[in-house]
């Protein structure tokens, strides 16, 4: 099959070529093929139950998790297909973190929750940790509103805050990648405009695929856009061009509110 890739891309973060996600018998995604940008917000969007988030899942290895799913083809990383067995699916989670729909804190407090992953990847310096936790969430936006009560439990934050939190406790751990699924589905207007605005800012730093049903905050965040439809991955390009001049009728006839 041959490679979609956008266009005007710089550098190439990651490669998928040829990806099938199978659940059991159900063919999932189906022959995919997609460059990832790096320093770039890369959408995916399609009607419900077309793939969107089993494609998202498969670049960090999430479906190792999922009984019964199986995945073939390639997704390089750098180069580094992930899925070799060389390959140690921790080390690539560390460098390519997942952003939840529903914020999932732990029931911790907001400091235990941003150092998680560097407690348990071997620092127990205090000095370090309390570091970290300001960058990162000085990172997520969120420093300002919660520099008073680091070791309250995160539970007590807003949905929006919770949000963010777990964005922070992402970057705690120094992805290179970070992937995000529908993060402001759940989430007013108000608390939405936070997380777009933070992922702007987090661009000019990592590489970020999300998947959204609001083609409005496709159009809003994202450089790239991928269409898919029943398992497929219908066009790539960027956004300007897929939701002004595409050239599959099936991504025109999604645009303009035909189906899904």
């Amino acid at each position: 099959m041959q490679l979609i890739e956008a266009q005007e891309s710089t550098g190439l973060k990651m490669d998928v070529r040829d990806l099938n996600v199978f659940y059991g018998s159900f063919h999932a995604i189906k022959d995919a093929n997609l460059r990832v940008t790096e320093q770039m917000v890369t959408a995916l969007i399609g009607p419900s139950g077309c793939g969107k988030t089993t494609f998202l899942r498969a670049l960090n290895r999430m479906h190792d998790l999922t009984p019964g799913a199986n995945v073939t083809g390639t997704v390089s990383l750098d180069g580094t297909n992930i899925y070799d067995s060389s390959v140690d699916p921790v080390v690539v989670r560390h460098r390519v973190g997942m952003v939840f729909q529903r914020a999932n804190p732990f029931p911790k407090s907001i400091f235990e929750n941003v150092v998680y992953g560097p407690k348990i990847h071997g620092e127990r310096n205090r000095d370090a940790l309390l570091s970290c936790a300001e960058k990162s969430l000085r990172r997520a936006a969120l420093w300002d509103e919660v520099k008073d009560r680091l070791f309250r439990s995160a539970l007590d934050l807003s949905g929006g805050q919770q949000q963010r939190l777990c964005i922070a406790r992402v970057l705690a751990v120094e992805p290179e990648v970070i992937l995000m699924d529908e993060p402001a589905s759940a989430l007013d207007p108000i608390a939405t405009s936070k997380i777009e605005d933070l992922i702007g800012e987090l661009k000019k730093d990592y590489t970020v695929v999300i998947v959204t049903h609001s083609m409005q905050q496709a159009a809003r965040i994202s450089d790239i856009t991928a269409f898919f439809l029943l398992g497929d991955l219908i066009e790539v390009g960027t956004t300007s061009e897929i939701f002004t001049r595409p050239k599959d009728r099936r991504t025109e006839d999604y645009i303009t509110g035909r189906y899904g």
